[in-house]
């Protein structure tokens, strides 16, 4: 008797099969986020030549069945691999992508409004001192008047050009 509930204990201790197959899953899903970053990106990554041949060969595999089971493999590979420090980094990627991509946004937030409003001007030399408003506001102009001439939008673009040197970081009221 005391056998079994010696087995009751180990059982316990062990994982349940639905919680493997979830860490598996989780795995996998960690794997299918590293097919998707650029070889720059995983040569930073401090991991195992066959999974990197891994990785690289899924990239590569453009099937549904077959991409599915190398995802599979992939998985199986992560199994021997500290994945903590890859998820790690993989956060911090994400992360700055994501201010990346809030900077752009305020970028071309301030392109509509110089374009739509001469007040902004002054708003925006408040916020960025650095900016050459005299540049901005003759962008804006040529803007108006290659739009209306049906022109190629070459200050449209210079203005997004000249803001994001302007923005290089956000402001904190921003953030």
């Amino acid at each position: 008797m005391q056998n079994n509930s010696e087995d009751g204990i180990d059982a316990d201790l062990s994982p349940s099969k639905t919680q493997r197959k979830n860490e598996m899953h989780v795995l996998q899903d960690i794997g299918e986020q590293l097919v998707e970053f650029e070889l720059k990106q995983l040569n930073e990554l401090d991991i195992p030549e066959i999974l990197m041949d891994a990785i690289l060969l899924a990239k590569q595999t453009k099937k549904h069945g077959a991409r599915r089971r190398q995802m599979q493999y992939i998985g199986k590979l992560m199994r021997n691999v500290d994945v903590a420090p890859i998820q790690e980094k993989i956060n911090t990627w994400k992360n700055l992508s994501l201010q990346n991509k809030a900077r752009l946004h305020l970028i071309e937030n301030w392109r509509t409004r110089l374009l739509a409003d001469d007040d902004s001007f002054t708003e925006l030399g408040n916020q960025y001192p650095g900016a050459d408003m005299q540049q901005l506001r003759l962008l804006a102009r040529n803007a108006h008047k290659e739009k209306a001439a049906n022109k190629p939008p070459k200050s449209f673009r210079l203005i997004f050009q000249v803001l994001q040197e302007v923005i290089s970081e956000m402001p904190e009221s921003t953030k």
